[in-house]
């Protein structure tokens, strides 16, 4: 083979569309990337034919294959630790604002006796990530070896850890390529990305919370159905039980954006008590995975087993020992909530009547101004930045009402991460003028 010649197929002529590729070839183009054989210029040219071509579920699948064993699998039926019994399921979200569902969801489901093993990311540009969450509560570790992991998934059910240099190889290098080539946009390339990374940490099941809106990756709900469509049929075509929930991301989920601050409303969540939408989208997400785990037989059911982990109080004692389990204290941080705060901190209020529109996106890009987030990986995050919404999206308020308290990590930040927010954040006359994220509106799609 050609990496000349494999290129040229998938790209076609003038006269002709590119064709499909098989398990060899796309194995001869990603082995040799990763070996050095292929330099970066035919990889790129080799990207740009995906995405102006396009891939099959089938060639996604043995992309997707071929990325996974470019480095360590996890095998958790292999594993010779005792109560590692399996099904293995996680979720994956496609990433928004205040989208701390995995946080509560995990105890959640594992409390009624799903194994999760969940690998998370950081964040990047105007999304959060898990791990940084995580990372907020002192001594909490998410450099996990796949010993301590297994170990941990048998003890409590769970464990959260982060992509080892070891897993997926092939995906860092790839995505770095593609970053820098304009061929970030291709759904087989980011379904091969996501799933190369899922697949590795051992699940046997995959439920996926793929967002549309304004402040998500995918704009528009024509896209994220494709992106969807493509990460359940791709699971299944690779012998997964998989299905995806689409999602509004119109404004942030919760009422508290941050990275201490979401583990602070995951346990309000856990106390039963927290924000309507996030507790609506963690009991539709858990009942859908306690279904591909074999623990409920419809949504319903699914549902009812989670509410009932949550009022039981199981859900939050799963939590407090995965935080003890990996290396945190549980007690030091229940302490420390609704009084661990950034001193540098403002309250904005309404400067007129109407009814709150909180764009996710304007408030994420102003999250990274805090110090919330980052915009490139190399650089640190602030742990006790962020904001609490005093209003939620299309509520009526007035002239004068406090409508957000914000925490950064310096005066400057603050000053003008203020101003970008007031940007963000506005006051409509009407409520038809806000955009549409109510309970009603929050799950739009399944797709199976």
């Amino acid at each position: 083979m050609r990496a000349t010649d494999i290129i040229i197929k998938k790209r076609g002529s003038k006269k002709a569309k590119g064709l499909p590729l098989t398990r060899e070839e796309i194995s001869f183009i990603v082995d040799g990337y990763v070996k050095g054989e292929i330099p970066d210029y035919q990889m790129s040219s080799f990207l740009m034919a995906v995405f102006c071509n396009g891939m099959t579920f089938e060639e996604t699948g043995y992309l997707t294959n071929c990325m996974l064993h470019s480095g360590d699998v996890i095998n958790l039926y292999e594993s010779s630790i005792g109560g590692l019994k399996g099904p293995f399921v996680d979720k994956h979200s496609t990433g928004g604002v205040g989208d701390k569902i995995s946080l509560p969801l995990a105890p959640i489901v594992a409390s009624c006796g799903v194994q999760i093993p969940m690998m998370s990311g950081r964040g990047l540009g105007h999304t959060g990530g898990t791990l940084d969450k995580l990372e907020s509560v002192d001594g909490y570790n998410v450099r996990l070896d796949p010993k301590t992991f297994a170990e941990l998934i048998a003890k409590t059910g769970y464990a959260m850890t982060g992509q080892t240099d070891s897993i997926a190889p092939a995906d860092k290098k790839m995505y770095a390529l593609r970053d820098v080539t304009g061929t970030v946009e291709s759904v087989p390339l980011i379904t091969s990305s996501i799933l190369s990374k899922k697949v590795a940490e051992g699940s046997d099941a995959l439920v996926f919370d793929v967002k549309c809106g304004r402040g998500a990756f995918m704009k528009s709900q024509e896209d994220a159905e494709e992106l969807a469509t493509f990460l359940v049929k791709t699971s299944q075509a690779m012998g997964k039980k998989a299905l995806a929930l689409l999602t509004k991301m119109e404004a942030p989920l919760g009422r508290k954006t941050g990275n201490f601050l979401e583990m602070e409303e995951t346990v309000e969540c856990l106390q039963g008590k927290g924000p309507l939408d996030v507790m609506r989208l963690t009991y539709e997400l858990g009942s859908r995975m306690l279904m591909l785990g074999g623990k409920a037989n419809t949504v319903e059911e699914g549902i009812e087993l989670c509410r009932a982990s949550v009022s039981s109080g199981k859900a939050l004692e799963k939590f407090l020992e995965n935080i003890r389990d990996q290396g945190g204290n549980p007690e030091k941080f229940m302490s420390q909530l609704e009084k661990r705060r950034s001193p540098f901190r403002k309250e904005v209020a309404a400067l007129e009547d109407g009814y709150l529109d909180i764009d996710a996106y304007g408030v994420g890009l102003s999250c990274i101004t805090l110090g919330v987030g980052r915009t490139k990986s190399s650089d640190s995050v602030c742990p006790d930045a962020g904001i609490i919404f005093h209003g939620t999206q299309g509520q009526k308020t007035s002239k004068g009402d406090v409508i957000m308290e914000v925490f950064a990590k310096d005066e400057n930040s603050l000053e003008n991460g203020v101003q970008e927010l007031l940007h963000a954040v506005s006051i409509k006359e009407d409520l038809f003028l806000c955009a549409d994220q109510t309970l009603d509106s929050l799950i739009v799609k399944e797709i199976k």
